[in-house]
């Protein structure tokens, strides 16, 4: 019996290593995505800063927890000075320009605010049907949390110090 219970013991240890293996492996990384900013210029998933952890937020210029969202995150920016962070729409370059200077984004050299173009690769790939959407990766690229739904900035700012803590 001992020996039974030793065998199914292993086995299961050894079906957990693994699950545990090929999940860490499968950790979703930033992507494929090609935002226009405002300036004429592009980011993409190819170029866009990897020294420091990445806050994509998803967002629409009108949309109520969109603004509810940015309303606490500007006066928390210390807490995300090490962090590059892309603020992306589906909407017109006229909206993003409006956001932009109501926001005062262009004070804050570690924001880009832009839209997705050609094609909504981040909006399809996250299947978004509703905004604000935030994603936080790691300085490597690797996914640590994402929300469907508005967050709160006390929320983003504890992961934040997760990413800026990991190797």
């Amino acid at each position: 019996m001992k020996r039974n219970f030793a065998f199914v013991f292993l086995f299961v240890s050894f079906l957990a290593a693994i699950l545990f293996i090929s999940t860490t492996a499968n950790a979703q990384a930033i992507p494929e995505f090609k935002v226009k900013l405002t300036n004429g210029t592009s980011v993409s998933s190819k170029n866009v800063a990897r020294q420091k952890p990445l806050l994509i937020i998803y967002f629409a210029p009108d949309c109520d927890h969109c603004r509810k969202l940015m309303d606490q995150l500007f006066p928390q920016m210390n807490a995300f000075k090490n962090t590059e962070i892309l603020m992306v729409t589906f909407e017109s370059l006229n909206d993003v320009k409006w956001f932009e200077n109501h926001y005062h984004t262009k004070n804050f050299p570690n924001i880009k605010v832009g839209m997705e173009e050609p094609v909504f690769f981040l909006k399809n790939y996250y299947h978004l049907e509703h905004t604000p959407f935030t994603a936080l990766f790691d300085k490597n690229g690797k996914l640590l949390v994402s929300y469907k739904e508005f967050t709160p900035v006390s929320e983003l700012i504890k992961w934040v110090k997760v990413a800026g803590k990991k190797q």
